[in-house]
């Protein structure tokens, strides 16, 4: 069994003992993502709006550097500070995929994120 590590300078560098994704017989998982700039490692914030694209673009990013993409993924586990922001994450989240074929998903509310921001998403896609 082996496992290919995966990182991109295209998307934000990990922040301890995980990397951005790992390839194992044809499955990426990739670890959750928050709004960090991928040059700058500065928190995109503003409005939810525009954390919720800085998110799913630093997804696609490694999706790209393992040979996948956005219509391959599986499945989305989505985590929010504050589920009032629900609709408004989806309408941003719905641009990224077509409904028809859009992945299965888990969207759940929590305490706290990392750097207190307001989503984090992560990801399982064939390759």
């Amino acid at each position: 069994m082996s496992k290919k590590i995966i990182n991109t300078p295209n998307a934000p560098a990990p922040v301890g003992a995980y990397n951005q994704a790992i390839l194992h017989n044809g499955v990426l998982y990739v670890s959750g993502q928050i709004a960090l700039h991928p040059t700058s490692g500065e928190l995109v914030t503003g409005d939810i709006e525009t954390e919720t694209k800085q998110v799913l673009d630093n997804l696609g990013a490694i999706l790209e550097a393992a040979g996948s993409s956005y219509a391959n993924i599986l499945k989305c586990s989505v985590f929010v500070s504050d589920m009032e922001n629900f609709g408004r994450i989806n309408t941003v989240y719905a641009t990224y995929f077509d409904e028809d074929t859009a992945p299965a998903r888990a969207l759940v509310e929590v305490a706290n994120l990392p750097k207190y921001v307001n989503v984090e998403i992560s990801c399982i896609a064939a390759v």
